[in-house]
């Protein structure tokens, strides 16, 4: 097995809780293995730098796990559609994105999810509490240049060939595991209320760490550790090295190494004013979620 360090990622797909900021930390934590394993596959940036010769990933929602097969199976016929939907959009106005919006909420499917991906209000997957996608329309940028977007997915088209897509929960694309593999787990944060799709149930998440561990497979998990009034941090070693990464206003990503009392403190969605000066982390004062507008 070769780990290819892969620093800057084009997306193929923007995806709520992204780790494409956080490979080069990620890839540091990642040993030699036969197998690759990512159950919660999202964005896929980890598969993506891993680039593994062999590797099995999954996600419980279905339109996903729909459109990443066709990124490695038909790069060429998923670039197109976009390109038909994206040129509607410019032809025929707004309304043509709350069309396909409700099309893809009657019948989800990979083409539309793209389009809707690329062309929301910052990227940003979000659902109401029914399921439904309910970002707007970005009307100040028109969405990916589809050219831009055709040389980025067969570019993902490529680095996927060794990856098998399974459309289920993490257990039933694990149960496969052996001492010899390697798994990466990236599940929504414990306690997530935000408006992002996907829960599981953490009890039953932990029994699953239980049995990865004995059967001594080697892992890597991102989480929040300290959500709530309870905490799950079980091994903690003094010897941890903590980092968050906020996102700003203008749309850019910093990384900062934070203790290990303020990591608990935050969780994925939180909103606030972030202090710091130069690459040293100050501050973060959460705004209260009561005071966010949420669309339903």
């Amino acid at each position: 097995m070769q780990i290819d360090k892969v620093i800057k990622i084009a997306p193929a797909i923007k995806w709520s809780g992204s780790k494409r900021s956080q490979v080069p930390t990620i890839m540091k934590h990642i040993p030699n293995f036969k197998k690759y394993y990512e159950p919660f596959i999202g964005g896929g940036s980890v598969a993506y730098a891993v680039l593994p010769q062999i590797g099995i990933c999954g996600d419980s929602y279905s339109p996903l796990i729909e459109f990443w097969k066709k990124v490695k199976d038909s790069p060429e016929e998923l670039a197109e559609s976009y390109y038909e939907r994206w040129n509607q959009l410019q032809d025929e106005g707004h309304l043509r994105f709350y069309e396909i919006r409700d099309r893809f909420n009657l019948a989800p499917n990979a083409e539309d999810l793209l389009f809707l991906s690329r062309t929301c209000v910052t990227g940003l997957i979000r659902f109401n509490k029914n399921g439904e996608f309910n970002n707007a329309l970005h009307h100040t940028r028109k969405g990916i240049n589809p050219a831009t977007l055709h040389t980025i997915l067969v570019d993902w088209s490529k680095r996927m060939q060794g990856i098998t897509f399974m459309d289920g929960d993490y257990r039933s694309t694990a149960e496969s595991i052996t001492k010899d593999d390697f798994i990466y787990l990236d599940p929504p944060y414990f306690n997530n209320k935000s408006r992002y799709l996907g829960t599981i149930d953490y009890e039953s998440f932990l029994e699953f760490l239980a049995w990865l561990n004995s059967k001594g497979v080697k892992y890597a998990l991102s989480y929040d550790g300290g959500r709530g009034e309870k905490s799950y941090l079980t091994h903690h070693s003094a010897n941890t090295t903590y980092y968050v990464t906020f996102e700003v206003e203008s749309g850019d990503r910093m990384e900062f190494k934070v203790s290990d009392k303020e990591y608990g403190m935050l969780a994925e969605g939180d909103k606030g004013k972030l202090t710091f000066q130069g690459s040293r982390y100050k501050e973060f004062t959460r705004i209260k979620s009561d005071a966010v507008h949420e669309e339903n």
